[in-house]
C-alpha cells in the first residue's frame, strides 16, 4: 500500500483522459471501497457510485461549475449525502477519500462541484428528496499529454500553487504566524492540509495551534460571495472537509493520535478575525 502522505502529494487535478477503459479488477475493487466510504466525521450518511458515462445522455453529462472541459473520460464517482448541519464537511471527507484512492490505483480525478439536481448523474444516483449530490469527480487514466483546455484551466485557477504557511497556520492567535519549529510532529500534517485541493483555489481554511498541546483549531475564511449555490450546498465547507481529511489520514500515518471534537471556545477563539469556527484535532 502507497503512502498515504506520498499519494496526497502526488495528486494532481485531471481533465484529460486516456480512452481507455478501468479494468474489471479495479472497478470491482472499487466497489467495495465506495460501498465501505459511508460517513464522514460529522455522522452525516453518504453514498457514493461509479458510474459509466454511457448510462447518460449527451445532454444530461453537462458539468456545472467553472473547472473547464473534462475531456477523454468514461466513468465519473457521483456522491450523495444526506442533509445535515455538517452535511458539506462530511461530503468533501468522504469524497476526497475516494480521490485518494484513485489516486494511489494510478488513475486521475477531478473535483466538480455544482447544482446536479437536474442532472443524469442525479439520476444514476437517485437522488431522493433529503440528499445533495455537491460534487462528481471522472475518474480515469490521466492522458500524458495535456491539453490546452486543461493547460488554461490550471493556468486561470492556480493550481500549481498554494498560500504560504504563515497566511493559514496560527500559534494561539491569528496574530503570530506558526513557524516550522514549533509544528512539534505535526509539520508534515499540516503541509498535506496545505497542498490539498480546494474550489478555485481560494485554500478558505485557517488553523490555529494551541501553544502547549498538540489541539488544533480549524476554521473557516469564506470568500465573500463565493461558494454558495442553490439548495444549500457550500463549496467552501466541502473544502473543509478535504482539509479534514488530509490532516487525518496524515496523521493516522504518523502515529499521532487524536480525534475531531466540534465544540466552543470562549472568545477570541470562538470566531476570530470574522471566521467561522468548524471543529477541533484534539491530540492524545
Amino acid at each position: 500500500m502507497t503512502s498515504i502522505i506520498k499519494t496526497i502529494k502526488m495528486r494532481r487535478s485531471c481533465r484529460t483522459y486516456e480512452f481507455k477503459p478501468i479494468e474489471q479488477e479495479k472497478r470491482s475493487a472499487w466497489e467495495v471501497f465506495l460501498t465501505a466510504n459511508t460517513t464522514g466525521p460529522f455522522g452525516s450518511q453518504v453514498r457514493f457510485i461509479l458510474s459509466d458515462l454511457q448510462q447518460i445522455k449527451p445532454e444530461e453529462a453537462k458539468v456545472p461549475g467553472t473547472y473547464g472541459v473534462i475531456q477523454g473520460a468514461q466513468f465519473f464517482i457521483i456522491g450523495a449525502v444526506k442533509k445535515s448541519e455538517m452535511a458539506m464537511e462530511d461530503f468533501g471527507y468522504a469524497m476526497e477519500r475516494n480521490v485518494l484512492y484513485a489516486t494511489e490505483s494510478g488513475l486521475g480525478t477531478c473535483w466538480l462541484g455544482g447544482t446536479f439536481k437536474r442532472t443524469g448523474f442525479a439520476r444514476l444516483i437517485d437522488l431522493q428528496e433529503d440528499e445533495l449530490l455537491p460534487a462528481v469527480t471522472p475518474v480515469g487514466y490521466p492522458k500524458q499529454k495535456k491539453s490546452l483546455t486543461d493547460r488554461i484551466f490550471r493556468y486561470m485557477a492556480s493550481s500549481d500553487k498554494r498560500k504560504p504557511w504563515e497566511q493559514i497556520f496560527f500559534l494561539n492567535n491569528l496574530e503570530t504566524p506558526l513557524s516550522g519549529n514549533q509544528t512539534g510532529d505535526f509539520g508534515q500534517v499540516l503541509e498535506c492540509v496545505r497542498i490539498g485541493p480546494s474550489a478555485s483555489n481560494r485554500q478558505p481554511w485557517r488553523i490555529i495551534k494551541d501553544e502547549d498541546s498538540r489541539n488544533f483549531h480549524f476554521y473557516l475564511q469564506r470568500t465573500p460571495g463565493y461558494g454558495n449555490l442553490i439548495g444549500g450546498i457550500s463549496l467552501q465547507n466541502i473544502d473543509m472537509g478535504i482539509a479534514m481529511c488530509h490532516f487525518e489520514l496524515s496523521a493516522r500515518e504518523m502515529g499521532l493520535s487524536g480525534q475531531w471534537v466540534r465544540q466552543i471556545f470562549p472568545e477570541p477563539k470562538a470566531a476570530p478575525g470574522g471566521m467561522e469556527y468548524i471543529v477541533s484535532w484534539v491530540g492524545a
